[in-house]
């Protein structure tokens, strides 16, 4: 199972991007997909996550300004971040969740940075 993920990128504080992330491989269907982040000197922690059947749980810090969705083929999700701020800087990683193993795989990561 691959994950590819693309959108991260520099923007100034208060803007707006778009992550992508696909999940591909033989009979892989998801049951969940998120996002992650990691700043420099932290820990990896949960951003967004949703489920194949569109249920949503978001990290505190994030409600209200990013939004996961479903795409379409299956196993597509994305990540719409807006009112970005600078502690949002970190890299991305996608991740799915298996629906017939529940094993989690992971992205390559993406980095998102917001400085001015």
């Amino acid at each position: 199972v691959q994950l590819q993920a693309s959108g991260g990128g520099l923007v100034q504080p208060g803007g707006s991007l778009r992550l992508s992330c696909a999940a591909s491989g033989p009979f892989f269907s998801a049951k969940a997909m998120g996002w992650y982040r990691q700043a420099p000197g932290k820990q990896r922690e949960l951003v967004a996550t949703i489920t194949s059947g569109g249920s949503t749980n978001y990290a505190d810090s994030v409600k209200g300004r990013f939004t996961i969705s479903n795409g379409n083929p299956k196993n597509v999700v994305f990540l719409q971040m807006s009112s970005l701020k600078p502690e949002d800087t970190a890299v991305y990683y996608c991740n799915a969740v298996g629906a017939v193993s529940n094993r989690d795989y992971w992205g390559q990561g993406t980095q998102v940075t917001v400085s001015s």
